[in-house]
């Protein structure tokens, strides 16, 4: 293996340049080879330039065909994914995969299925793990400082609704926002989910209902271990990015409130007023989204596994498809409904 971790990214969006931007600020041993992105223009080709990427390119087998190349980040629009993971782990990379895999949930075990084969690392971009407020929520229960997980609560609130174009493409607030929180409770659990309850609406706008989705949604997950689950998720918070926390159990309870721009309380005739949550998930989560790929790349020098595998990017789309026919047929959906899951998966 060479000094440096030579790496390609395909997809130079958002959140293409947010992976680009913590690699080359913050994770040494690390190189960016070349960027690919169908949709290139002179000022991102500029940006990624200015970031070490020695090579931009509209054409994303550059990035497969090369030999130096040892890990690929495919940031992409959610169709490509599963179909780039399999040429990228057939042609003997390391993948970093911006989640969902797929929509489709066979797509997807067919992707887990050439992983397997072809025997390299596959990480799902479950960032959130990685925020030291949760991981914190995590470290306590797996300490042991309040006994057994018997009440899971989970706000998630984004500040403003996403472009209604995006909803018709983004499979939904289950899919693509509350997929997070799926996640999150299997991850603070230890546990598999059992059965979902959902129980949705239009609340925010009226053009997401028109869209086919919901804006407002209440999850109840039963897991395996006996541990119950609420998620309440919105698409609009006045206040800014909610993502609260709170676990129950047996000898206590942990609980985690938002990040602000800093702790300062004013407290005078007026009342007593501090700031506002940070405004959304690129500043709330950018140490996360560092940290995830840190321990990417560890796991690669080091021949560990990898912290969200495949498997994890599986279930959490077999949850929100179970979350989705509930919301749809007003009852508790089975994972076993939705498809097997102990066929090797993990």
């Amino acid at each position: 293996m060479a000094e440096n971790i030579a790496v390609g990214i395909i997809g130079a969006g958002r959140i293409g340049q947010v992976h680009a931007k913590s690699i080359a600020y913050e994770i040494p041993g690390v190189e960016i080879k070349t960027v690919a992105d169908p949709f290139l223009t002179e000022e991102i080709a500029d940006l990624m330039t200015s970031l070490g990427a020695k090579r931009v390119t509209r054409d994303y087998k550059e990035i497969i065909n090369d030999p130096e190349i040892e890990a690929v980040f495919i940031c992409s629009s959610t169709d490509t994914h599963s179909p780039l993971s399999q040429e990228a782990c057939l042609a003997g990379k390391h993948v970093f995969c911006e989640k969902p895999v797929d929509l489709d949930i066979e797509k997807i075990k067919e992707t887990l299925a050439v992983v397997k084969k072809s025997g390299v690392k596959y990480q799902v971009g479950f960032n959130r793990r990685f925020d030291h407020n949760f991981a914190s929520v995590k470290a306590a229960i797996d300490a042991g400082k309040i006994g057994d997980v018997h009440v899971l609560k989970i706000t998630s609130r984004d500040p403003a609704p996403p472009p209604v174009e995006y909803v018709k493409v983004s499979g939904g607030i289950f899919y693509d926002m509350i997929v997070h929180d799926f996640d999150m409770a299997r991850f603070l659990t230890g546990s598999e989910v059992v059965e979902v309850y959902a129980a949705a609406s239009v609340r925010v706008d009226e053009n997401i209902g028109k869209a086919g989705d919901y804006d407002t949604a209440v999850v109840t997950l039963k897991f395996e271990n006996g541990a119950i689950a609420v998620i309440d998720g919105s698409r609009k918070a006045v206040y800014g990015y909610d993502q609260r926390v709170e676990a129950f159990g047996s000898k206590g309870s942990v609980a985690i409130g938002n990040d602000t721009l800093s702790t300062a309380v004013i407290s005078n005739e007026d009342g007593v007023t501090s700031e506002k949550p940070k405004y959304f998930f690129l500043e709330r989560y950018m140490g996360a989204f560092t940290e995830e790929k840190v321990q990417f790349f560890d796991a690669i020098k080091n021949g560990s596994d990898i912290p969200v595998g495949g498997f994890d990017g599986l279930i959490s789309v077999v949850i929100a498809e179970a979350a989705k026919r509930s919301a749809a047929e007003n009852r508790p959906v089975k994972i076993s409904e939705i498809t097997d899951i102990d066929g090797g998966w993990k």
